[in-house]
C-alpha cells in the first residue's frame, strides 16, 4: 500500500485559542502529557483533519458516551477533553488517516457548535492540582508498588515501571497506571474529570487493585483447570474459567435455555427407564460442553434422535377379517392362496393380540403385486407402511447405523424409518431382500437376522443409538424374485409365500379392474372420453409385453392415454376408441412375435419349458450333426450345470442307440454342436435335461419332434426324470405361445392342484417317469411326415 506522510513542526507553545475543533473517539480517552496514536476513518473526522493540519495542528480530542454512534452530536460528547497536537499522519490509499498526536492541557467544552461536517467548541483550560501532603506521598508510593506488581503479572513492557519511578508530579504517574489498565471508556473519563489529586489518586489505586485481584484470581483458576486438563479438553478452558469464576463469587449458574428445553421435552416423551437413564446422562453432559465444541453438535443430534423416536408411540388396530378380505379383493386379483395365507395371519392377530411372527416374505416375478399386498396389510390393520428397498446394500452400518465417533454418524434405516412415521408397530416391507449384498464393510443379511426372529428383535440395538429398541411390534414382511440367494438362516426365518405369474385372462381382469381405470385419471381424462376394449388389450398382451406380472401391460395402457389426452386437449371430442389396428400407430411396431411362429422346424429341435425371475419362458434346443470324430461342441452361453445336461443326455443316446434304430458308428464319425439360441443371455440349471434328450435323439434318428409339445425335467444317465420347480410358470409360458401339450416328471403332478381349474382346461400333461415315456411322445413315428 502507498502511503503519503507527512511531518508536522510541534506548536505546544502556542497559545491556546478560544475555540478549538472537536476530535471524537469512539473507545478510549486521551489522558494529557501522552502520546497515543489513532486512526481516523469517519468523514467528518477526515476533513477536520485535512484542516487542521495546514493550519494550527491543535484539536481537542473528547471521548463519546455511546461508541455505536456513527455520527455524534453535541449531547454525544463528554464535557471534558484533552487538547492534542497531531505530531505525524500517513494518508492511506483509501483516504483515512493513521496520526500520532501528543496530548497537552486537559479542558472543558462549552458551546458546541456545527462547522461544517465536524464540531468546534469554546475551550476552557482546567488547573492541574499541585498540593502535596503525606497521604498524597503515601499513596503515590503505593501506586507505583501495585503497578511494578501489575506489570510483571500482565506483562506488560518493564520499561512502564521505570517510568512510573521517574515521573515527579503525581497526576502524571495518575495518568500513565489509568492509561495501561482494563477499564470502560466511561472509568476512564471518570478519572479525566477529577478535579484534586486526592480522589485521582485514590480511584485510580481502587482500579488498579481490583485488576491485580482479576489477575491473581485467574491464576488461582488456570492452576485447578490446568491440572485436570489434557489436550482435547483445552478448547474448554475459557468455560472451565468461567465456572471456577462463579464458584469463587457463590453465583448460581443459571442453566442453558437449550438444556432446559431437552428436560421439557424429556418429561414429555414416554421411553424406557434404561433410555431414560442414558436421556438424562447425555443432557447432563450436554451442559457441560462448550455450544462451540464440536462435540456439542454430536451430542445435540443424538438427544434429538432419542427424543423423537417413537418408543412407545403405537397406532390402534381396526382389524377386521371379513373387511381385510374386502380390502384385499379390492387390490388385487385372483392370487386367492396368496390372499387366504394373510388373512389367516390376520386372523391369529386379531385373537392373540402380542403374536410373534411368523415374518412373511412374499416370492414372485416383478410387477405380480408383492409390495401392494404389503400396503393392503397395512390399511386392513390400520397401521403405517413403512418400506425400505434393500437392493445392492452391502454396508452392515446402513441397517444397524453408524457408532457416533464417526463422522457424520447416523442411525441404520430401520431406525430412521420409525422416526420417519412416528410409530412403533408399522407394517415394514423389506423389499428386494435377494438382492443383499455382501463386502469387507460387513454381511448385511447377518444383521437382518436379529431383526427378523421374534424372540431377538425385542432387544434390537443400533450402533448409534446404543440402547435397545423393541422392534417385536412390527410387522416384517419381505419381498424376492428368487429364493436362492436368501441365505439359508435368514431364508429359514420367513415363511415364504410364493406369487406365480399372471395368466392372459388374469392380466386382462387386472387390467380392466384396475390398470386402465387407474392410468384414465392419472392422465386427466374421464371415463367416457377412452374407451380400450378387451381385444386392444389382448393385442397389447400379445404383441408388446412378455411378463409374469402387468408393469409393461400399465406402461403400455398409459401410453395409449396420453395417445388420447393429446387428442383431447387439442379439442377433440370423445369418445376415443382405441382398437387393436390402432395399436401400431400409437405404440409401434409388434415388439414380440409367438416363440413357434418364427422358428422353422426338423429334426434336432425340441421346446423346452425354463423358469426365469420374470416367469417362465420357452427355450428351442438346436443340435446339428457334421462329418467328425465324436466332438461335441456347446454354445448359447450355457452354464455348468447345462453342460452336465448335455453330456448326460449324449451318453444316454449312445447307450439307447439300439434301441431308438440309430446306427452308432454315426457317434464316431460325426462332430454333434448343441445350440440353445438367445446367446447373449445365460442359462443353467437342470430342467432343460428332457429337452436336450429328445433334441439329439431327433437328430440321431432324424425324427421330427412334435411341434405343439414342450417338456421340462432332469435326467439321469440310468434314464430317470428327476422333478423340477417352476411348474406353474413353465405352465403358462406354453399357454402364451400356443402350447397345449405339456410334459411333466411325474413326481411333480402334484404341483398341477396348485394351477387353478381354469388355467388347465384345454391343456394336455403327460407325466414322464423314464427318459424313453419322453421320446415315444415327443417323437414323431418313423413312417409319419413332418410334425403334427
Amino acid at each position: 500500500m502507498s502511503e503519503e506522510l507527512l511531518e508536522v513542526k510541534d506548536k505546544s507553545e502556542e497559545v491556546v485559542p478560544e475555540r478549538l475543533p472537536i476530535l471524537p473517539l469512539r473507545n478510549m480517552v486521551l489522558y494529557p502529557e501522552l502520546v497515543m496514536p489513532l486512526h481516523v476513518e469517519r468523514a467528518g473526522s477526515i476533513k477536520l483533519i485535512d484542516d487542521v493540519v495546514p493550519g494550527e495542528l491543535s484539536m481537542v480530542v473528547v471521548a463519546q458516551r455511546d461508541r455505536q454512534v456513527e455520527n455524534p452530536g453535541p449531547s454525544d460528547f463528554y464535557d471534558v477533553g484533552t487538547i492534542g497536537n497531531v505530531m505525524k499522519l500517513v494518508k492511506q490509499t483509501d483516504g483515512s488517516y493513521q496520526i500520532i498526536v501528543r496530548a497537552k492541557q486537559k479542558v472543558r467544552l462549552s458551546d458546541i457548535r456545527a462547522k461544517g461536517n465536524y464540531f468546534d467548541a469554546r475551550i476552557e483550560v482546567l488547573p492541574e492540582d499541585t498540593s502535596t501532603s503525606p497521604e498524597i506521598e503515601a499513596m503515590v508510593l503505593n501506586l507505583r508498588t501495585q503497578f511494578e506488581k501489575l506489570v510483571e503479572m500482565a506483562n506488560l513492557p518493564t520499561e512502564l515501571a521505570t517510568l512510573s519511578l521517574n515521573l515527579d508530579r503525581p497526576i502524571q504517574l495518575v495518568y500513565v497506571v489509568a492509561a495501561n489498565l482494563s477499564l470502560t471508556v466511561a472509568e476512564r473519563q471518570t478519572i479525566l474529570e477529577l478535579p484534586d489529586i486526592y480522589t485521582a489518586l485514590e480511584r485510580t489505586t481502587f482500579y488498579l487493585t481490583r485488576q491485580l485481584d482479576q489477575l491473581e484470581l485467574v491464576q488461582k483458576i488456570q492452576e485447578k483447570v490446568k491440572a485436570g486438563m489434557d489436550r482435547r479438553q483445552r478448547e474448554y478452558f475459557l468455560r472451565e474459567q468461567l465456572q471456577v469464576i462463579k464458584r469463587e463469587l457463590g453465583e448460581s449458574e443459571e442453566k442453558n435455555p437449550e438444556i432446559q428445553e431437552l428436560l421439557d421435552r424429556l418429561d414429555q416423551v414416554q421411553m424406557p427407564p434404561e433410555v431414560l437413564t442414558a436421556a438424562e446422562k447425555e443432557i447432563e453432559r450436554l451442559g457441560r460442553i462448550s455450544p462451540a465444541a464440536a462435540e456439542y453438535t454430536v451430542s445435540r443430534n443424538y438427544l434429538d434422535w432419542l427424543l423423537e423416536l417413537p418408543w412407545k408411540v403405537s397406532t390402534q388396530d381396526t382389524l377386521d377379517v371379513r373387511e381385510a378380505a374386502k380390502i384385499l379383493d379390492e387390490d388385487h386379483f385372483d392370487l386367492e392362496k396368496v390372499k387366504r395365507r394373510i388373512l389367516e395371519y390376520l386372523a391369529v392377530l386379531q385373537l392373540k393380540k402380542d403374536l410373534k411372527g411368523p415374518i412373511l416374505c412374499f416370492v414372485g416375478p416383478p410387477g405380480v403385486g408383492k409390495t401392494s399386498l404389503g400396503q393392503s396389510i397395512a390399511r386392513s390393520l390400520g397401521r403405517k407402511f413403512l418400506r425400505i428397498s434393500l437392493g445392492g446394500l452391502r454396508d452392515e452400518a446402513e441397517l444397524r447405523g453408524h457408532r457416533r465417533t464417526y463422522v457424520g454418524a447416523l442411525p441404520g434405516r430401520i431406525i430412521q424409518g420409525l422416526r420417519r412415521i412416528g410409530s412403533n408397530n408399522p407394517v415394514f416391507m423389506l423389499d428386494e431382500i435377494d438382492k443383499l449384498g455382501m463386502d469387507f464393510r460387513g454381511d448385511p443379511s447377518s444383521a437382518l437376522l436379529e431383526v427378523l426372529d421374534p424372540e431377538q428383535n425385542s432387544t434390537f440395538s443400533d450402533h448409534y443409538l446404543g440402547v435397545p429398541f423393541d422392534l417385536s411390534r412390527i410387522i416384517f414382511v419381505a419381498t424376492a424374485n428368487m429364493l436362492d440367494p436368501i441365505p439359508s438362516a435368514l431364508r429359514d426365518r420367513m415363511e415364504v409365500i410364493e406369487l406365480p405369474g399372471y395368466t392372459e385372462e388374469e392380466k386382462l381382469q387386472i387390467a380392466r379392474k384396475f390398470l386402465v381405470v387407474r392410468q384414465i385419471e392419472n392422465h386427466g381424462l374421464k371415463t367416457d372420453q377412452v374407451i380400450i376394449p378387451d381385444e386392444t388389450i389382448l393385442e397389447i398382451i400379445h404383441s408388446y409385453t412378455r411378463e409374469a406380472g402387468v408393469r409393461n401391460l400399465d406402461r403400455n395402457l398409459a401410453a395409449l392415454c396420453r395417445f388420447v389426452a393429446k387428442d383431447i386437449a387439442e379439442g377433440k371430442d370423445g369418445p376415443v376408441t382405441i382398437r387393436p389396428e390402432n395399436c401400431k400407430e400409437i405404440l409401434g411396431p409388434v415388439r414380440f412375435l409367438p416363440e413357434t411362429a418364427t422358428r422353422s422346424w426338423g429334426p434336432g429341435i425340441s421346446t423346452g419349458l425354463a423358469w426365469t425371475p420374470s416367469g417362465g419362458e420357452l427355450i428351442f434346443v438346436e443340435a446339428l450333426r457334421t462329418h467328425g470324430r465324436g466332438n461335441l461342441t456347446l454354445t448359447g452361453q450355457l452354464g455348468a450345470v447345462m453342460k452336465e445336461s448335455v453330456a448326460a443326455a449324449l451318453t444316454y443316446i449312445r447307450a439307447h442307440a439300439s434301441d431308438l434304430g440309430i446306427d452308432e458308428e454315426k457317434f464316431e464319425k460325426s462332430d454333434i454342436h448343441v445350440h440353445v439360441p438367445a446367446g447373449g443371455i445365460p442359462k443353467d440349471g437342470p430342467s432343460a435335461g428332457v429337452a436336450m434328450v429328445v433334441a439329439l435323439a431327433s437328430l440321431m434318428s432324424q425324427r421330427e419332434v412334435r411341434r405343439n409339445v414342450a417338456m421340462t425335467g432332469e435326467i439321469t444317465l440310468r434314464g430317470d426324470v428327476l422333478p423340477v420347480g417352476g411348474i406353474k410358470e413353465k405352465m403358462l409360458a406354453a399357454r402364451r405361445a400356443g402350447i397345449r401339450e405339456v410334459m411333466i416328471p411325474q413326481a411333480n403332478a402334484k404341483d398341477l392342484m396348485e394351477i387353478p381349474q381354469h388355467l388347465r382346461e384345454g391343456m394336455v400333461f403327460h407325466e414322464l417317469q423314464i427318459i424313453m415315456d419322453a421320446l415315444e411322445i415327443a417323437l414323431v413315428p418313423p413312417q409319419a411326415v413332418g410334425g403334427k
